[in-house]
């Protein structure tokens, strides 16, 4: 963020600063910035068993939902966590590994994915958990996994479910993806569309003139959706071309968000019930070592609304971000990169990103590297490490879910 030399000027009484005065000024400024700012209490969530686990929503009861590792690491569950106690979501068909990416809704319903025990006959790894199984969505619902069914295919995907009982995703269909052999995968991958379930009821959603693909991530209790499309649906994590919003649903068109100077790297993940729309957008690096990604792009952290994408940046240093989730307060938060990939968690509001770390005691022990989701009350839930465990077969085994709860002055 550019500063306006006017007010830098006024901040030190109008007289001719020198580069040791201008320093004193800011680092003054920075801390008034951080007496201001909102402190956290930090508490680290348990897991079944095993060694590592992340929180990625949370709902304004404080229900949090994520995943954990079992017992001796055998393989990995959807979890969610209510005052403190975590229940075990369990796997479609008892299947090795499930997961969730986004708040719970109030009645504490949780949607996801999870392999099945059979291999995807085209190879697909759709989850990305390195199985090679097959993947299904699913909704969570009063102790029962129902799985998401798929438009024909072999796969699918569940993300956000809202408050009216909707859940956004993708969902694979019969066709092979002509456009997966460009993007360096098979042509035997099938194509992916966005839709949304509800009902036992599974209705495509449309895509951007030209794109094959696309996949829905968040939806709010208006029916309002975003997410991306373009170009094979094993590209979609890493790669939209477009970020889109389908403002009425499945009923009426979709619209793209735009980028910030890049055609790819650009996807919604979250939209607020204001209709505020966070999410990554395409960049062009701005670091004269590169930014390691093809083309130099970059992505950072946006935040859109009414028809306008603003850049939200990086923390100091960093290169890339991501914001993945914002309340109706305005309050964003995610993650920001290093070029190095190191990643810190971060809140951004009131038109300033703020580093996570700063805000929790600094007895903690503990390093916050990624938030995933806030409440109306301001808590947050990510995953941190524990600095004192050295990882060797394990890469994560120092990866703990945590959750911030705000500290009143």
């Amino acid at each position: 963020m550019k500063r306006n030399p006017t007010i830098q000027v006024a901040s030190i009484g109008l007289l001719i600063a020198l580069p040791m005065s201008t320093q004193l000024a800011g680092q003054e400024l920075r801390q008034q910035q951080s007496a201001r700012l909102q402190h956290y209490k930090l508490t680290v969530l348990s897991t079944l068993g095993g060694q590592h686990g992340d929180a990625v929503g949370i709902n304004n009861r404080a229900q949090v939902a994520g995943f954990s590792e079992l017992p001796q690491d055998t393989g990995g569950h959807a979890v969610l966590w209510t005052k403190g106690v975590i229940t075990d979501l369990g796997s479609v068909q008892g299947g090795p590994l499930s997961t969730t990416f986004t708040n719970p809704n109030e009645r504490g319903d949780v949607s996801g994915m999870s392999n099945t025990p059979n291999p995807d006959p085209n190879g697909e790894d759709f989850c990305f958990f390195g199985t090679g199984l097959i993947c299904l969505g699913f909704l969570w619902h009063d102790g029962v996994m129902t799985p998401m069914p798929t438009l024909g295919g072999n796969n699918s995907l569940a993300y956000q479910v809202n408050n009216r009982g909707q859940v956004v995703g993708v969902a694979e269909t019969p066709m092979t993806d002509s456009t997966c052999p460009a993007w360096g995968f098979p042509a035997s991958y099938l194509e992916a569309k966005p839709v949304i379930w509800q009902d036992g009821s599974l209705q495509e959603l449309p895509t951007i003139s030209g794109d094959a693909d696309g996949v829905g991530y968040g939806t709010n209790d208006r029916g309002q959706i975003v997410g991306s499309t373009g170009a094979c649906n094993q590209a979609f994590p890493f790669s939209g071309l477009h970020a889109v919003l389908w403002p009425n649903g499945p009923n009426g068109g979709v619209i793209d968000l735009g980028n910030l100077g890049a055609t790819t790297l650009n996807v919604a993940f979250y939209i607020n019930n204001r209709g505020q729309v966070v999410g990554q957008a395409g960049t062009k690096c701005a670091h004269s070592g590169g930014c390691g990604l093809p083309g130099d792009t970059a992505f950072h952290a946006f935040l859109w609304q009414d028809g306008a994408m603003t850049d939200l940046g990086t923390l100091p240093g960093d290169a890339v971000s991501w914001a993945n989730n914002i309340n109706s307060k305005s309050q964003a938060v995610g993650t920001s990169f290093d070029a190095l990939g190191n990643s810190r968690a971060f809140i951004w509001q009131d038109g300033v990103m703020t580093d996570l770390n700063r805000l929790i005691p600094a007895d903690s022990n503990f390093f916050l590297a990624e938030a995933f989701g806030i409440n109306e009350r301001g808590e947050i839930v990510g995953f941190g490490v524990l600095p004192n465990i050295t990882c060797t077969i394990d890469l994560f085994c120092n990866q703990r879910p945590y959750l911030l709860t705000p500290v009143r002055p």
